[in-house]
């Protein structure tokens, strides 16, 4: 049994180097974003949803993402619209968003 229904870990790194990285697309504001929205929703009840900062996922090039464990599913992410849709549609109801999945 898992620890969290969902653990969430969204890509914040930063490259100094020129290459691409998923902060260079806003990925920090929008880990900022979805720590608070399931907050404000009270999904981050124990066993329920956790949001974690990682370092480089190794996906760069589809950047900013983020994988939702324990089902290994991976999500490419523009802005709040496509955050607040992963949270509502696969952190709370579990379906996870096929228009995102990369």
């Amino acid at each position: 049994m898992s620890y969290f229904k969902h653990h969430v870990f969204i890509c914040c790194n930063q490259r100094t180097n020129g290459d691409p990285s998923c902060n260079d697309h806003g990925a920090t504001a929008m880990f900022d974003y979805a720590k608070a929205r399931v907050a404000e929703l009270k999904l981050n009840q124990p066993g329920m949803v956790r949001i974690n900062k990682a370092g480089c996922l190794g996906r760069c090039l589809s950047g900013p993402v983020m994988v939702v464990y324990p089902e290994a599913v991976w999500y490419q992410f523009v802005d709040q619209e496509d955050i607040d849709e992963i949270i509502t549609s696969h952190l709370d109801k579990g379906v996870p968003v096929d228009r995102l999945r990369i």
